[in-house]
């Protein structure tokens, strides 16, 4: 994995504004695959996000670079979201990010992990089922994913 070059901290809502821009960053480089279809990502209010679930940030000099909403559930631990800055993508922040979140879950003894991701967006599909995520459901846009815990 290369060199940590991020740091993780707790959101605030005086970050909701570059959260903002970093998942339309995120998101927008999946624009030609999505064929126009707008992901709940694009469209968040994310002050209301920050204000009413566990989220997140990823920083590197000072500029936020990835983001992750949790959704805590009676039987499970959801990811919200989850997104990295294209320019920092393939330097490990998804992988921890995620490894954020299963510590998150493990701490409030959730026994497993889900989440929801666009069927075109097929090089995330594999990158989940890398890190021991498995399909357990798809409809025509989306696939649900969850990963046990223990």
């Amino acid at each position: 994995m290369p060199e940590k070059s991020w740091t993780l901290r707790k959101a605030t809502v005086d970050d909701a504004e570059a959260l903002t821009k970093c998942m339309h960053a995120a998101y927008g480089i999946y624009a030609l695959q999505l064929k126009g279809v707008f992901l709940p990502p694009m469209t968040a209010n994310y002050e209301d996000e920050i204000r009413d679930f566990p989220v997140w940030i990823a920083e590197a000099n000072d500029r936020l670079v990835g983001g992750l909403v949790l959704m805590p559930e009676e039987d499970c631990m959801s990811i919200a979201n989850i997104a990295v800055h294209p320019e920092f993508q393939g330097k490990g922040l998804g992988r921890g990010l995620l490894a954020l979140a299963e510590a998150e879950a493990g701490k409030q003894d959730y026994h497993e992990m889900r989440l929801t991701t666009h069927v075109a967006l097929t090089e995330n599909v594999l990158f989940y089922t890398r890190l021991g995520w498995s399909e357990i459901d798809r409809d025509e846009t989306r696939i649900y994913m969850r990963k046990s815990l223990k």
